[in-house]
C-alpha cells in the first residue's frame, strides 16, 4: 500500500512558517558589472548563456581582426568571439588583459553567441525596468546600445545603466 507523503496532505491552508517564506523580488534579475572607466553596467540575467572568468591565455588572438575582438575562445566545444565590451562602447582606454583572469559575460541570441569581455563582476540583482529613465550625458558610440538607466545615487550622480545585448549581437560594428 502506497501512502501519501506528508507534503501532499494538508487542507490547502498549509502550515507555512512566516520567518521562512522568501519576499518575492520586484523587477527582473540583472547581471551587474563595470568597464575599465568604472562605469557600471547591467544586463538581463535572460540573454546570458553564462559568466567565466578565464585566464588570458584561454583567448586566441585573431590577426588583423578589428581592434574591439580580443580573440576567441573555446566554450564548451563551440568557438566564440570575444570583445573589449568598453572599447565597442567607445571607451579610449582598453581592457588591461595583463591581469590572472579576465571575466567573460557570454550574451546569446538564437544561435549567435558573443563573450563580452569586462573590467569587473559586480553580482546578481532584482531590478524594476519600469523605473528606468532615458539615458543622459552619454557618447553617441554607446546611445544605440542603451534600454535606459537607474539613477542610484542623485547626490553622487551615479547611473547603473541598462545596456541592450540583441543591439550588441546585431550591431554593424562587428563587420568594422
Amino acid at each position: 500500500m502506497v501512502s501519501k507523503p506528508d507534503f501532499l496532505s494538508g487542507s490547502g491552508q498549509d502550515h507555512f512558517r512566516p520567518e521562512l517564506q522568501v519576499e518575492s523580488p520586484e523587477g527582473e534579475l540583472h547581471l551587474r558589472f563595470y568597464i575599465p572607466s568604472h562605469q557600471e553596467f547591467a544586463l538581463q540575467a535572460t540573454g546570458i548563456r553564462e559568466v567565466i572568468e578565464l585566464s588570458p591565455d584561454k583567448i586566441t588572438p585573431i590577426p588583423n581582426a578589428s581592434p574591439l575582438l580580443l580573440g576567441t575562445l573555446n566554450l564548451r566545444g563551440r568557438v566564440i568571439w570575444v570583445a573589449d565590451l568598453g572599447q565597442f562602447l567607445g571607451e579610449p582606454s582598453a581592457l588591461n588583459t595583463n591581469k590572472a583572469e579576465i571575466p567573460v559575460i557570454a550574451i546569446e541570441e538564437q544561435d549567435t553567441i558573443v563573450g563580452l569581455a569586462v573590467e569587473e563582476i559586480g553580482g546578481m540583482d532584482w531590478l524594476d525596468v519600469q523605473n528606468l529613465i532615458p539615458p543622459t550625458s552619454v557618447p553617441d558610440t554607446m546611445a544605440p546600445f542603451l534600454r535606459g538607466e537607474w539613477v542610484l545615487g542623485a547626490k553622487t550622480n551615479q547611473c547603473l545603466r541598462l545596456l541592450d545585448q540583441i543591439a550588441i549581437l546585431r550591431s554593424a560594428r562587428w563587420a568594422g
